[in-house]
This record gives structure tokens, sequence and C-alpha cells, in this order.
């Protein structure tokens, strides 16, 4: 079946940011300096954390190019068998700056290129005896399959994803990496997510729930409140897709209901306009096909007005695409409710 496509965000992605900061010191100074976000890509077009895994934020062109190149020829220097460690570490950051470089480009080949720079590190690495190493690696390699199987709609990508946030748990414990697992529970959340769209039967999907409320109940608005707004929206929004999976307008309510909680830890914790904007965006999706499902007029003529209001007051704040999914929605709701007064 045909399952509404929602925003989905993702957290802030700290193995990246490392990545960046450790390889700096391989590039000239004239490239260094370079090393700041590009301030020419509006909020709307960039849409910070909605784009994927690896893109908290975008460089000025050829500065992850650079970093590639010059992390490669430190590989090429490093002696594997005598600095075997070291050798890892700059496969681990050769890895994410090819996954931020395969999501920033749309580009197959880096993800895969990226994918094997973890197995790499992963052939130094191991539970036994590097246990933190080997389980940010494994969470490396399944962001980076999580991605892919993204970008090429493939289910094998994303099992493998599974997989690797697994194996990552194995080190990663509630009581005593409690962030590390919060982070893997909510990439969990999306991969299972994804993956339920390829598969008949919901147990992805009710995975996907179980995931993201395991993170939820690590997270509080104080300290983590992007993590928790995204949380909410996330799990709202494989509720409202197990709704439609399920025919299910009970279920539907409650995809409502979390979009709400993301919405109003967004509200209160004044983060980014347009992360609130695009939890008001799902929410009304999902009271639309509430409507729908119900059949109840009245209800689909209030959420069309509410599309008007949302493009009407925040069109600085809603990506091209966004927009028009909000003026298609709107129009199909005037006309089921038009037959109220017809």
């Amino acid at each position: 079946m045909k399952f509404s496509d929602n925003t989905i965000l993702y957290p802030y992605n700290r193995v990246l940011e490392n990545a960046i900061t450790e390889s700096r010191s391989l590039l000239t100074a004239e490239q260094s300096g370079a090393l700041f976000p590009d301030r020419s890509v509006t909020v709307a077009d960039n849409f910070l954390h909605t784009r994927g895994n690896f893109e908290q934020q975008r460089f000025n062109s050829g500065v992850f190019e650079n970093l590639r190149d010059a992390l490669i020829s430190s590989l090429e220097n490093t002696d594997q068998e005598n600095e075997s460690l070291a050798w890892a570490e700059s496969q681990n950051n050769l890895g994410n700056i090819l996954a931020a470089l395969g999501q920033q480009k749309g580009s197959r080949e880096s993800f895969e290129q990226a994918i094997d720079c973890f197995n790499k590190a992963l052939e130094v690495y191991d539970q036994e005896s590097t246990p933190g190493d080997w389980a940010i690696t494994q969470f490396n390699l399944g962001a980076a399959y999580q991605a892919l199987g993204r970008l090429i709609d493939d289910k094998k990508s994303l099992n493998n994803a599974i997989s690797a946030y697994t194996n990552a748990l194995l080190v990663w414990s509630r009581d005593d990496s409690p962030e590390e697992w919060m982070l893997t529970m909510h990439n969990l959340g999306a991969t299972f997510h994804a993956y339920g769209k390829h598969l008949k039967g919901n147990r992805n999907f009710q995975k996907s729930v179980v995931a993201y409320k395991n993170a939820i109940a690590m997270l509080d608005a104080d300290n983590y409140a992007f993590e928790l707004a995204a949380a909410h929206n996330n799990c709202g929004a494989v509720l409202h897709n197990l709704a439609e999976s399920e025919e299910n307008p009970e279920r539907m309510e409650e995809a409502i209901r979390s979009y709400e909680k993301g919405w109003t830890v967004c509200m209160e914790q004044q983060l980014p306009v347009h992360l609130s904007v695009l939890c008001r965006v799902n929410k009304s999706s999902a009271r639309g096909v509430l409507a729908e499902m119900t059949k109840d007029l009245l209800l689909a003529e209030e959420v069309a007005d509410e599309y008007e209001v949302i493009l009407e007051c925040f069109p600085h704040a809603l990506q091209p695409l966004c927009a028009k999914f909000c003026k298609e929605q709107m129009s199909k709701l005037q006309q089921m409710a038009a037959t109220a007064s017809a």
C-alpha cells in the first residue's frame, strides 16, 4: 500500500563532528580557513536535521573533498601493521567524511566507499579488546547503511543497518552508556520504520515505535530538546503509517498526539521555527487522513484551514516540496468538505 511520506528528523551526528575536528589538522592553512558552514544556503532549502544522518551542516564547496584527500594521503603514510589503531581511527574518520559527501551529493559510490572504510576499521577493532571503538564503528556502519538504504530504497542495506546498530548495543547499555544507547535507539527507530515500508505486515513498524519510545524515556527537554522533539515527531510518523496499514482511527489519534508532543517541545524550548512547523504539518497530515478514514467532513474543513494558516504564516519555513504538499492537501480537503454543503 502507499503510505503517507511525512518528514522525520535526524539527531545531531557527533561522530561526524569529531571526524571533522580530528581531520582538520591535516589540511593546509588555506583549506582549514574555509572550514565553516555555508551560510548562503537558506534555512528553507537546507532544513538541518531533515536530510539524513550526515547532513547536520553544509560546508562550502570542496571542504569535504579536501578532508577526504588529506585522510587518504595520511592513510598511505600510516603503517597498518605497526600503527593499527591509528590506521583504524583514520579509516573511521574517512568513512564519516565519505558518508557526508554521499549525503550531500546523493552519491551511492561515496556511501559504499564509506562502508568499506568502516569494515576495514572493524578488521582492527573487536568487541573484547577495543569495545568502545568497536561500538562506535558499528554505529557508523549502521548510519552509512541506513543512509544508503534511504538513497537507493534498498531493504538489504536497511537490514544491514539494523544488524550494525544491534551490534553496537552489545557494548552500549542503557545504564552505562545512556546517550549512545539513546541515539542508537533513535536510529533503529528510523531504520525499522523505513524497512517496514518494504515488507508486508506491521512487525517492523511496531519495533520502530518501541525503539523511539525507548529513546524518549531517556530524554529530557532541558538537555536534549531537539532529540526529544525529533523522537516524538518520528514516533508519530511511524504510528501514522501503522494506522494507515491497520486502517485504525484510534492509532491515527495516537500519532496525532505524538506529533503534538514534538511541536510542544519545539515551542517551549524555542527550537528553530522550521522544526515546529514540520511537526505541525505532520500533525495536519495525520488529521487529514483521520478525516478521510472517518468521513468526518467537519474535521476535513478544519484541517484545510490549518494548512491555509501554515501557508500564510510560515512561508519562510517551508521547503518548496513541503509547501506544495500543503497546498495539495488543503485543496483535497476543501473539496471533501464542500460535499457537506452540496
